[in-house]
């Protein structure tokens, strides 16, 4: 059976089309009954992913196709889930690194492929969306042998087959020009070119873990790749911690996959990817191993986090008035939860009982984590990311991000001016049509708040993409916010007769008819100093009547922010309060008195 099984994960940028091939290649093996009703984007599992189109968490499937058994991990295209990556790549003996044939390799394809080929894995490119117009399959397939080359691939791993297919169609060729209707081209490659898993079937039994889950019935699930020897369900084998600690357990459940379903299986041998469950303690990256001859697998070590913010219980007038989970020990345990199973997450307590320190890869990272939580019933409020700041040999280190931007030909002028003050430094320009894509090498400080302002300036046409780059000597300073803001002096409802007299000052992040309190942010001041005004001010009704002030109060919608947008956004003085309902901006010092000697001091 081990020469049969054939393990791949599927690496790409985001969007380029992971989740709609695997789709493509369970209907191709069919995995579905005829009758069947079918999801899109099937292996995108939890409301985040779908509603944002991204995969977050790695997840895996197998599939049946004639007399092999082909195991699949769809793995995110974010580089701020970079940890689910690195963990995913152990388990795999080949990868399909998927490019989209408009596009071209982006930054993100080129950290999940750098992983893979120090891993020594040898990939399989498939150039996807051949159909889409403009599409430039010859043009991709040599930007793809060039990055392989500067990536300092192997000869070995130069000579890589080469698929083109369309997902959202459901074909692929070997060849642009031959006609094809089905996925069979892409099976064959695989099956002709992926190794089989390499170990002994007769040695005692090894499985490293690569993620975990947790069901309210069986309890800890731990899922990995079986090494060597085999394994049945209802034995006792030895768990080997991170420290060396050993401990007997026995296996309760043993679970393999049937297409994307798991189902009970009696025994699993070398190379099989398995999901056991009967161990409380169980972390990713440790050892299952036989209990008479316990021995590690040795694991790849997981990428340090580069950005923090911290979490704080909230304090704000409204406090309590959504949420379910309010205090600082709800926090705490929702924190220790996620660090179960979220591997590149640091959590550290901090002086203060009522805030937690958060580290994480990026904004992204840290900002679904939020989300996640406000949809469970929390409330929190969250300060500036901060990047992580290392010091090595007495030399302060920060970390750089690559950066790149495809803007219109019009707008480049604009972008490079930005990337100055910010400390970028280009490294790449290369036009594509009507438009230019840009690289850069910029401090990660640099990026905070440059989404809003690329987006303006380019009338929301850029696409920027980044991923973590090395950790360099630090830059020195790099200029923040350039406007105040404007805030409620006290706590009321907002009236369009108010907002009306504001609007001129600044951009409202808030309408009429909202509940605000004393130091809460309603806008950006046009100027660079903060103001307070008084949002909830009436209009003195009398009966005296002047010509022309009836008119009607005709207000600007307002900006409203999403959770990046505010994190982007905020100050260094400044939280952003998260609740199931709303986010609000606020000024860490909601009283003014203080609030001012703070500033003076």
């Amino acid at each position: 059976m081990q020469e049969r099984i054939r393990n791949i994960a599927i690496i790409a940028h985001v969007d380029h089309g992971k989740t709609t091939l695997v789709d493509a290649m369970l209907k191709h093996a069919g995995v579905y009954r005829e009758n069947e009703a079918i999801t899109e984007r099937v292996m995108d599992s939890n409301d985040l992913e779908k509603e944002r189109g991204i995969t977050i968490l790695a997840k895996n499937l197998s599939i049946h196709h004639g007399q092999y058994k082909i195991n699949i991990v769809d793995t995110p295209g974010h580089a701020d889930f970079g940890g689910e990556v690195e963990r995913v790549l152990k388990m795999v003996d080949s990868v399909l690194l998927l490019v989209d044939a408009l596009d071209g390799p982006m930054p993100q394809t080129r950290f999940v492929l750098k992983k893979s080929l120090d891993l020594g894995l040898k990939p399989i490119v498939v150039i996807n969306k051949i159909d889409r117009p403009g599409s430039r399959p010859d043009e991709v397939l040599n930007m793809v042998f060039d990055l392989f080359c500067e990536l300092n691939a192997s000869d070995e791993q130069l000579d890589f087959p080469v698929v083109y297919t369309s997902a959202k169609m459901g074909y692929a060729k070997l060849d642009i020009n031959i006609e094809s209707s089905s996925m069979e081209p892409l099976f064959a490659v695989v099956e002709s070119n992926v190794r089989p898993p390499k170990g002994d079937a007769s040695a005692p039994f090894q499985m490293l873990i690569a993620n975990i889950d947790y069901n309210d019935y069986i309890g800890r699930m731990a899922t990995g790749r079986i090494f060597h020897g085999k394994i049945k369900a209802g034995e006792t084998v030895a768990m080997i911690k991170a420290d060396g600690t050993i401990t007997k357990g026995r296996i309760t459940k043993l679970l393999g996959y049937e297409g994307l379903k798991q189902v009970d299986i009696e025994e699993a041998g070398t190379g099989d990817i398995v999901t056991v469950a009967g161990f409380d303690e169980i972390s990713i990256g440790e050892t299952l191993a036989s209990a008479e001859n316990p021995v590690a697998v040795p694991y790849v070590s997981i990428d340090e986090p580069t950005l923090s913010m911290n979490f704080i219980v909230n304090t704000s007038p409204f406090a309590g008035r959504e949420g379910k989970w309010v205090t600082s020990r709800n926090i705490r345990d929702r924190l220790t939860k996620e660090l179960r199973t979220n591997v590149s997450l640091r959590v550290e307590d901090t002086e203060s009982a009522d805030t937690f320190k958060v580290s994480g890869r990026g904004e992204l990272h840290l900002s679904i984590l939020i989300e996640n939580m406000r949809r469970e019933g929390f409330e929190l409020a969250v300060s500036k990311p901060e990047v992580i700041v290392r010091v090595k040999d007495g030399q302060k280190m920060e970390p750089m991000e690559y950066l790149v931007v495809d803007v219109a030909s019009e707008f480049q002028g604009a972008i490079i001016e930005k990337m100055g003050p910010r400390k970028g430094e280009m490294v790449a320009m290369a036009p594509m049509g009507d438009m230019v894509r840009l690289e850069f090498i910029v401090p990660a400080r640099g990026l905070i708040g440059l989404r809003g302002e690329v987006m303006t300036d380019t009338r929301g046409t850029a696409v920027m993409t980044h991923t973590f780059h090395e950790y360099a000597p630090y830059k020195g300073d790099i200029p923040g916010r350039k406007n105040g803001v404007l805030m409620a002096m006290e706590n009321g409802e907002t009236t369009a007769y108010s907002l009306d007299a504001l609007q001129p000052r600044g951009i409202l992040f808030i309408g009429a008819g909202v509940e605000v309190y004393g130091g809460m942010i309603i806008g950006q001041h046009n100027k660079d100093n903060d103001l307070e005004v008084n949002p909830s001010r009436g209009k003195k009704l009398t009966n005296v009547r002047a010509s022309g002030t009836d008119d009607a109060i005709k207000l600007t919608p307002p900006r409203l922010l999403t959770l990046e947008q505010a994190l982007e956004f905020i100050d260094d003085d400044e939280l952003v309060e998260v609740t199931p309902q709303s986010i609000r901006l606020r000024k860490k010092e909601l009283d003014p008195t203080k609030r001012k000697r703070a500033s003076k001091g």
